[in-house]
This record gives C-alpha cells, structure tokens and sequence, in this order.
C-alpha cells in the first residue's frame, strides 16, 4: 500500500503540517506543577450535577496550582445537539460561578489555543488524520450499518466480543485500488483507525484518582473521522488536548473503559499523554441499596433544580466538595470563615467508589451557608432569586430593601445565628409574618393556656405594651405580667412546683407570640414586634383576641 498516495487521495485539502500545527500551539509557559485542566460538555441543552462535580475538580485543580481552567465545546455529535444548548452551557456553568480563563463564550472565545469548539476545528483533525494514514495507522472504511449488524450477529452468534477488529475488519486490508475503485462508485466511508493490539495485552496505567491499573490493551479499530468528515470523541478529544496543552483530563469512570482507546492514539501520534483522573459516580440510596443518579428519576441530577428550588451556589459548591475530598469537612470545622478557594484540594483525596449524594446534607450544609452570609449578602443573592422565580415575592423585597435586610437581619450574626433556612425558595413563608400581603394565622393558642387567661394576657399585655423596650426590658415585662396574672417568672422555678402556677413565663410569651405572629415560632418577638411597628403589632393582638 501507498500510504502517501492514499493520503492525498482521502483528504487532497489537508495541506498543513503537523509541525505546523505544533508551532500553532506551543507548549504553554507556566510555573513547574501548574495544572491545565478542561471541562468539554456537549451542547445537549441538559446540564446535569456529573458536570459540575467534574469542573469544579478541574477548576480547583487548575487554579490551586496556579495553571489554566478552559471550556471546550465538544459539539462533534449533531445528532445529540439542540438549539441553544451551547447557550445553555455557558449561562449555567455562570451561573454555578466557574471562572473560566480561556475558552468558548457567547459573545465570542477569550484565548491562545482554539477555537474552542470542535466543529470549527475540522482542518485540524483532518491534518492528524492524514498523518495516521501516513504511517499507515488509518484506512478508509466503506462497510454500511446492514452490514455491521451482520457483523455484531455473527459475533453474538459465535460468543466473540463485539466491534470492528481483527477479522471482523473487512476493510483493513483492502488495496489501494480497490479503494479508488469504491470512491469512484460513490461510496461512502468513514475513517477508522489501525490498532496494533490483539486483545490480549494488557498495559500498566496510573490514574490520578484510581491509583494504578492494570487495563487490556485496546483492538478496536475505531472510527477517527464519520463519513462528513467530523471526527468522533475519541480521536478529536486527543488532538484538542495535545494542542491545547491539557496536562489532566477529568472525566466520570464511565469513560475508564476507553482509555486503552486513547491512550494508544496518543501513542501513535508520538505524544504523551495527559494525566487521566477518573471521578467515581454520583450516587443515592433507594430501598436499602446504592444507585446511580438518573436523569430520568431523580431531579435533583438537573442543574436547573438547584437554580429553581433555590439552593444558593454556594452551598452546592460547598457540598460537592465534601463529596470530591474526604478531608473537606474536617478543613471546614477547623477554618469555618476561610474561603473555599483556601482548602487544599487534590485528586489523592477523591473517592475511589461511588460517591453517595444526600439532599439532607446539601440542606444541612446551605443551613450553615446561609447562616454565615450577612443580612446584605442575603438580601442581594435572595432578591436575584425571587426576581427570575417569584416575581410577586421580588415586588415585596425591593419595594423597601432596607425593610427586607432589617428582616434578614434578626437572628443573623453572633455565635449562634439561627439555621432554619436551606433554600432561598423558604425566606418567603419565614418572611411572610412581616408583609400584610403574605401574612396567614398558621397556628392557634396552645391547649395549655386556659383561652380566658390568654385573653386577659392580650388585654393587659394591650395596656403594657411599649415599642421602645430594648430585648431586655421587653422580657422583663413580660416576666412581670406573668407573675401578676398566676404565672411562674421562672421556667425553674415552675418545674419545682408546677401545681403552684398556671404556668410559667414561656406559656405567657407564647401567647403574645401567636397573636402577633400567627406561629408558634417565630424570630425574636421583640425584634419582630419593633419591625411591624406599634400599630401592626395592636391590631394582631386586637384580631387574636377576638378567637378567643
């Protein structure tokens, strides 16, 4: 065979070198140890939690060594492409704050190494491709889909493993006339590639995360180039990330069975390899036992539930990486005010099996999330929210923002700021005491107060009432008014001899609490009552009180 001639037989318009190429993109100056890292989604127009658990690993990893976070579009598959679904990539993994260096954008690619979508990367493969056919490792395939289906019946019939290999090859061996004879006639064909293995091989590999393995060598004649002349994953994933100087290529395990796949076309083409880190898969439990997320059962795998139920960025990002680290939790109690970007993440302390995702983790992890933000911070990121998925609820909070971060405010700050709150999607019944226009009696009086000792409560509590009380004053009133009308001042004090009281000073408080509020709990009822204001605050009392 004429490798030469069947070159420039197959792609006659490929006229660059790989030198070319190779001086096109030269090997990129950073400091020793720097990581480039690449998160290359397809623009299926579905952004799923495997996505960002990958890119934040190689974000992370990129920027802690002080390398390159880029954003590819593997957009090579048209028949899985949906409009605006590259739109759709970068507006969530914005959202989800990535900060990319380099790579594709909406309004245009920021970058030395594109482009950075791969169907406008077609010379580039195509350059490559030639080369392989060069040295004889690509030949043209002409075999239809009837007849590999015949193929895979065979192979099923005879027990043999699936795939174009070996003597099931059909078209490895034909000459270059034979060839010239078929594209003659029309015929159409793809690229495959010219393995060496024989399938029992098998090769030593590291892998970032999985530690050493030992994988069989591939024999798998895969297709470089389909019969439009756009290269497939496999093929165009090792081009882009030799010429984009990838040094670690963070992808789901599922990928673990193509390595030998790639790692034999990096060796033909004379490069090395990118280190290679293998993320375990997402996880769940269900009727005792561990599955894997599915996009089809669970929402939670859409990136746009979080967006929508209102799971701050944060508190995602946050719980992604006591998943991605064993060790983040324990950094987390010992520096809990330092930023994420401090933690010292690494691929040694990422789970080698499945790692088990918990929505009751995620809502205890945004608990404490939330509750470190200030009322400011609060305010800013609840009000985004509500803008795009409660337009009712953003009339309310921007119609009087300093109202709205007097709310945020209670209970926020000191050593024990309250951690109710998970959601940004729950600030609206927490906040809805405050508004007349939200504001619904949820609980009554409790049974443990005789309902004519609560009215005398509410009517000389009316008498008592002053609105200048700081927090201090105020309970000592109370305690005041309790021991006036048979009721302990003292939680203590009652338990020692409850037959002695109608009861205690809480009973008491609670009453006030359900006519000014509605709950049974609530904030800090004097906080509370000083933001409503003091006629607000009569009129509840005055509607309570004529329940009972």
């Amino acid at each position: 065979m004429d490798w030469n001639a069947l070159s420039e037989l197959l792609l006659p318009d490929s006229q660059k070198t790989p030198a070319e190429l190779e001086a096109q993109y030269p090997p990129r100056n950073l400091p020793e140890g720097a990581m480039v890292t690449r998160i290359a989604p397809s623009p299926t127009g579905f952004m799923h939690l495997g996505n960002l658990f990958g890119a934040l690993t190689d974000e992370r990893l990129a920027h802690r060594s002080g390398g390159v976070f880029y954003l590819r579009i593997e957009d090579t598959d048209a028949k899985r492409e949906v409009a605006g679904g590259v739109e759709t990539i970068l507006s969530t993994f914005s959202r989800f704050g990535l900060a990319f260096d380099e790579g594709a954008g909406i309004d245009g690619e920021r970058g030395d190494y594109g482009p950075y979508r791969q169907r406008q990367r077609a010379e580039t493969y195509h350059v490559f491709a030639k080369e392989l056919i060069r040295q004889g490792r690509a030949y043209p395939c002409f075999c239809t889909e009837e007849e590999l289906e015949q193929m895979r019946s065979a192979q099923e019939a005879e027990k043999a493993n699936f795939g174009y290999y070996g003597s099931y090859a059909r078209c490895r061996n034909l000459t270059l006339e034979q060839i010239k004879e078929k594209l003659a006639a029309g015929q159409p064909y793809v690229l495959r590639f010219k393995s060496n293995g024989t399938g029992a091989e098998k090769i030593a590999h590291k892998d970032c995360i999985k530690g050493n393995l030992e994988l069989t060598a591939n024999d798998q004649d895969v297709v470089l180039l389909k019969s439009d002349g756009i290269p497939t994953y496999h093929f165009a994933h090792v081009v882009d990330d030799h010429l984009m100087r990838t040094t670690h290529v963070v992808r789901g395990e599922e990928w673990l069975a193509t390595l030998p796949i790639h790692l034999e076309l990096f060796q033909a083409l004379g490069w090395q390899p990118p280190e290679y880190c293998h993320t375990a898969q997402l996880m769940k439990m269900e009727n005792g036992g561990k599955r894997k997320l599915s996009k089809r059962k669970d929402p939670e795998l859409a990136l746009d539930f979080y967006l929508s139920e209102g799971y701050p960025v944060p508190s995602v990002k946050e719980y992604l990486l006591t998943l991605l680290n064993s060790n983040f939790e324990e950094w987390r109690i010992a520096n809990p005010a330092a930023p994420v970007e401090e933690f010292p993440f690494s691929c040694e302390k990422m789970s080698v099996s499945g790692s088990l995702f918990d929505l009751d983790k995620l809502r205890d992890v945004s608990k404490n999330v939330i509750a470190a933000m200030s009322a400011e911070e609060v305010y800013s990121l609840l009000a985004d929210w509500a803008r795009e998925y409660d337009p009712d609820f953003y009339a309310l909070l921007s119609a009087d923002p300093d109202y709205a971060r007097a709310i945020l405010a209670i209970g926020r700050g000191g050593p024990k700021p309250r951690k109710d709150i998970a959601l940004y999607s729950e600030f609206k019944p927490y906040m809805s005491l405050f508004y007349e226009e939200l504001f619904a009696r949820q609980d009554g009086f409790s049974e443990k107060v005789d309902p004519a000792d609560a009215a005398t409560i509410l009517d000389r509590y009316t008498e008592l009432y002053d609105p200048s009380l700081e927090n201090d004053a105020w309970f000592a009133q109370v305690k005041e008014l309790s021991a006036e009308l048979g009721f302990s001042p003292d939680v203590k004090a009652y338990k020692k001899n409850p037959e002695a009281f109608k009861g205690h000073v809480g009973d008491v408080s609670g009453v006030l609490r359900v006519a000014v509020t509605g709950r049974t709990n609530s904030p800090d009822l004097c906080s509370v009552m000083k933001l409503l204001g003091k006629e607000r605050v009569l009129r509840r009392i005055s509607e309570a009180r004529a329940t009972l």
